[in-house]
């Protein structure tokens, strides 16, 4: 992924007003992300734990989409598995999240989920750049670039989801 600055990013959120995307807290180590190993920037909001963000590179262009944590996945207690990266995780490192939907559809609460990392680090788990805590990455038959297509075709997924 190349890397953003802080407008790209906040210009590029589909499912959100312009005003919502102005106030979203920013990474402020966006200097010093691993740009070459992300798939997309996902990060955690501090002072809002039910929100999370992902931005991705999509056709030339860079998609933002806001999420939430589903409020009945907070305390899980059993081990979870990421849809994107198929990282396993135990008690809460794996959380449904949600996106509203661009355009209309999402001005009427149309929404779509995915079950993944909490903490959106889904490209480092991929690489082997970080290792979950407790849980842990299935042994593949796929090299390292064939789980990372894979990881880029499901959130290529998910976000048309989100776009339709």
């Amino acid at each position: 992924m190349k890397a953003l600055t802080e407008q790209e990013i906040r210009v590029s959120f589909v499912n959100c007003s312009k005003g919502e995307a102005k106030r979203l807290a920013v990474p402020r180590d966006l200097a010093v992300q691993p740009w070459e190993d992300l798939d997309f920037l996902g990060w955690r909001e501090p002072g809002a734990p039910d929100r999370g963000y992902l931005v991705a590179e999509r056709g030339g262009e860079v998609v933002g989409v806001a999420l939430r944590l589903s409020a009945q996945q907070r305390g899980r207690l059993h081990r979870g598995m990421c849809s994107l990266c198929l990282t396993t995780h135990p008690g809460t490192g794996v959380s449904l999240m949600t996106a509203r939907r661009a355009g209309q559809a999402g001005r009427e609460s149309n929404s779509v989920g995915v079950y993944v990392c909490t903490d959106l680090a889904c490209s480092l788990y991929v690489r082997g750049r970080k290792i979950p805590d407790l849980g842990g990455r299935l042994e593949e038959s796929l090299t390292v670039e064939e789980q990372i297509e894979r990881t880029r075709g499901k959130l290529s997924d998910f976000l048309d989801k989100v776009l339709a």
